[in-house]
């Protein structure tokens, strides 16, 4: 109660910010800034300044800061003279000076109109009027001593800017200075605007056994605001944040056609359930920007290639007859994130583009694919596209309802045949993936099954070149 009651002293005998001694600090004053950009649309600033302070209570105009910044988030620290030093009032003019801004702030005050025109002999003199603003919603009304003009020819003179009118986004900051001295101070804050992701690279060995990756971070910056010289450091990672409803951009960064020479990975480590990635070397972000800065790079990672047809659920529950005519069969590559791969890093999520070169030596895309935040030692897979060459056929050969068993309600049969065929001229392996309803088991097979999951059996096929190959099973399903 006691902390409450000095507050409200203390509010009360505050003068007003716009009462005070304005004293501005712009980016010239500026020791060190430091950025951490989150995945969301989130940044943390740290801007830190030399602004010399005259003792007592001053209004500090912070500007450059970020037009989005959220102003409940900002914290302004003395970091020389922290004794008796206090912030009483914080506020946020984001109201920039444009000429429409400056005439809409003159409504119902007097301006100054010049206008030319030339006297007998053609010589050109200068005339100036003293006009009321009266409006200016789709276009200028002026009031003149004799009449009024919708439409004038000639040029406004204002006799001051607006206080609450500025060039650049600024925290007008009402605090307390213990001395007249030269102050570092550190203004850190949360803004939008500011977003990054990863993109990711990688090129495909000729055999298609390994391949070369290159990981880069594109940033982009709508916040209103150019960060010179900033230590940069991202966090990837799903921050928890409470959802409001405020404004922001959601944009899109540019996307790395080709593969980068090699540049030094950035460091990382881990922060509380999350993961740190620091650029080696100070960045400028400037306002309007896209960009990017490299992250990661590996060569001669080992990788699967995988061709996948993948079956659904519902082929068990009735009589379909032929389910489809032909069905696609996917391309996937995988590759594991370890240290022996040459890799091992912590991967923030992202795209992944794959080139692969042909035999004139020239890269070409092949597919690409997003992948979640991946820890060290896991395994990264890659949906590239659908194979040209290998087709698929499936057909219901047999289905049959055996009626309730035991706990089990309904009791069926199905048989079916997938023919697989072949083009290429090389032999191929191909995994037929089939999830199965309730509980079930295989009775009669032409290719061994694994079973992957509770409700997925796997099998291998090889199919030779140029030619073609049948899976036929049986699975009884209960449930």
């Amino acid at each position: 109660m006691m902390r409450i009651t000095q507050l409200a002293l203390l509010l009360a005998v505050l003068p007003l910010a716009a009462q005070l001694k304005e004293i501005p600090t712009t980016q010239k004053d500026q020791q060190s800034l430091a950025i951490s950009i989150y995945n969301e649309n989130l940044a943390l600033v740290k801007d830190s300044r030399e602004v010399r302070l005259p003792k007592g209570e001053l209004a500090l105009a912070f500007q450059e800061v970020s037009a989005q910044i959220r102003p409940e988030t900002a914290l302004l620290r003395n970091l020389t003279h922290p004794e008796g030093f206090w912030v009483a009032e914080q506020n946020f003019d984001f109201d920039l000076l444009t000429p429409q801004k400056l005439l809409e702030k003159y409504v119902g005050e007097k301006v100054v109109i010049i206008t030319m025109r030339q006297e007998e002999g053609g010589k050109t003199v200068e005339k100036r009027e003293e006009a009321t603003v009266l409006a200016t919603n789709g276009g200028t009304v002026l009031q003149f001593a004799d009449r009024i003009e919708s439409s004038y020819v000639g040029r406004i003179v204002f006799p001051k800017v607006p206080e609450n009118l500025r060039a650049r986004p600024t925290l007008v900051i009402s605090l307390n200075s213990p001395v007249a001295a030269a102050q570092k101070l550190e203004l850190s804050y949360l803004t939008g605007g500011l977003a990054w992701r990863a993109d990711y690279v990688a090129n495909l060995a000729t055999d298609e056994r390994t391949l070369d990756l290159s990981g880069w971070v594109t940033l982009t910056n709508t916040s209103g605001a150019a960060y010179p010289n900033a230590t940069l450091q991202l966090v990837a990672g799903d921050v928890n944040r409470v959802q409001e409803r405020r404004g922001g951009y959601q944009i899109d960064g540019m996307a790395v056609v080709a593969m980068k020479a090699a540049a030094p990975q950035m460091k990382e480590e881990g922060l509380f359930e999350y993961h740190l990635y620091t650029l080696d070397r100070p960045t400028t972000i400037k306002a309007d920007q896209t960009k990017q800065v490299a992250l990661l790079s590996a060569s001669g990672v080992p990788v699967r290639k995988e061709y996948l047809l993948r079956g659904e659920n519902y082929y068990y529950q009735g009589s379909y007859g032929e389910i489809a005519a032909k069905l696609k069969v996917g391309v996937f590559v995988e590759f594991d994130n370890r240290e022996a791969n040459h890799m091992g890093m912590p991967l923030p999520k992202g795209t992944v583009r794959v080139y692969k070169r042909d035999s004139e030596g020239r890269a070409q895309f092949i597919g690409e694919d997003a992948i979640d935040h991946t820890p060290k030692n896991e395994t990264v897979r890659l949906k590239l596209g659908d194979a040209f060459d290998i087709t698929a056929r499936r057909k219901q050969t047999d289905f049959k309802s055996l009626g309730a068993q035991g706990k089990y309600h309904y009791v069926t049969e199905s048989a079916f045949e997938v023919e697989l065929k072949n083009a290429k001229k090389e032999a191929v392996s191909i995994s037929v993936l089939e999830p199965i309803y309730g509980d079930w088991e295989i009775i009669e097979e032409s290719h061994p099954h694994t079973k992957e999951a509770a409700g997925a059996a796997k099998f291998k096929v090889t199919v030779p070149t140029e030619g073609s190959a049948k899976l036929t099973y049986r699975v009884r399903t209960k449930w």
